[in-house]
């Protein structure tokens, strides 16, 4: 799974194919699951399908849906989020078979919010919002704590949205443990204050719930069908937390959850040319993604403001980003620190973009600004 040194010119190191189990791409680019909000009732219409298409059909080698949400009454915070059970699996066959057309591969990002309320708006799901001690951040409360019951249906419910995800014919799916979601609240101590088996003084402890969605997931889909967990030691309500503050809480906090079945870790952090532990090996050392397939040999995929000259929180900003070279990039990945690179808002921005970097054509790719967001182009 580590790329060769074989690349004939800059690029080429993207373009090389990558196999983990049944997964086989033909090169090392992720389109990275960025929220929509565009299936009307939370049904994926023909307007998703070709969104997605239309990257399929320009040289991405694996694209991770927008978060859909597993069958929980508060599992999402926005009316157009698409769902991933029900009457919206319809939609989302549609789909897989049109990426499928083109010549892709594609996974489902499977999604619980939690107590994380949707952006700019004041809609409210049907249920209360859900999540390990009712809080959103620390001290801040906001819905209800998760009893046992609601925790065992929902690890129920994160199982039965991976069965689909197989059944429809996707070729992976990423389970959302990052930035301050559900089960990433389970994780953090500012928002996990239980004090039975599924919190804890420790990272290991707060990571039962994570382990035990990750677990119902390999056991609906069987040991061969590759599972990915994204995971981010930032949050959304606060960007300076850092669950692990070295590589042993990493390795105590990653090692279960591949042991308990993730094949491939999701590493999130705003700009993924940031060492993660600089005071070991610099500033110029592993990323998270880096780290992560160190201590526990799993394949990885970075993210993190690629191709961009600015990090992807400025989106939410409404400010653009110039086309940032990918030198950088292209070094980490000939030396093998991470095996996957996924790309957010330069994708969302131009379609083309792998197949322009594929061809030479950076000169060529277009600039983010913040109006792609209003369409899916």
């Amino acid at each position: 799974m580590t790329p060769s040194s074989t690349a004939q010119s800059p690029a080429d190191i993207l373009f090389q194919p990558f196999r983990l189990k049944t997964l086989e791409l033909k090169n090392r680019i992720v389109m990275a699951p960025m929220t929509r909000n565009f299936s009307p009732n939370g049904i994926p219409d023909g307007a998703v399908a070709d969104y997605y298409t239309r990257r399929a059909a320009a040289d991405v080698g694996l694209i991770l849906s927008e978060g859909t949400t597993i069958a929980r009454p508060a599992a999402k915070n926005l009316p157009q989020i698409p769902s991933f059970h029900g009457a919206a699996l319809d939609g989302w066959k549609r789909v897989i078979d049109a990426v499928h057309g083109a010549g892709g591969k594609m996974g489902p990002q499977i999604w619980h919010v939690g107590s994380v309320p949707g952006p700019g708006t004041d809609w409210t799901p049907d249920g209360a919002p859900e999540s390990p001690s009712g809080l959103v951040a620390p001290g801040a409360a906001r819905g209800v704590a998760m009893s046992d019951e609601d925790i065992a249906d929902t690890i129920a419910a994160f199982g039965a949205a991976a069965r689909a995800a197989k059944t429809l014919g996707f070729d992976t799916f990423e389970l959302h443990g990052a930035h301050g979601y559900l089960i990433d609240q389970f994780f953090w101590d500012g928002t996990n204050r239980r004090d039975d088996r599924w919190g804890g003084a420790t990272l290991a402890q707060r990571s039962r719930f994570a382990a035990e969605v990750v677990k119902a997931a390999r056991a609906a889909v069987g040991p061969d069908f590759p599972i990915i967990l994204r995971l981010s030691q930032w949050k959304q309500q606060d960007y300076d937390v850092k669950l692990a503050a070295d590589p042993d809480a990493m390795t105590q906090w990653l090692l279960p959850l591949v042991e308990a079945g993730a094949d491939v870790l999701h590493c999130s952090q705003r700009r993924f040319w940031e060492a993660e532990f600089p005071e070991i090996d610099g500033e110029q050392g592993l990323n998270f993604a880096g780290w992560a397939k160190k201590l526990t040999g799993a394949a990885t995929i970075s993210v993190g403001s690629v191709g961009l000259d600015g990090e992807f929180l400025s989106a939410f900003a409404g400010k653009g980003a110039a086309v940032a070279h990918l030198d950088g990039l292209l070094a980490r990945m000939e030396r093998g620190e991470f095996d996957l690179i996924a790309v957010g808002r330069a994708l969302l921005a131009d379609p083309q973009w792998a197949a322009k970097v594929k061809a030479g054509d950076q000169a060529g790719l277009t600039a983010f600004e913040p109006k792609a967001l209003a369409t899916l182009s």
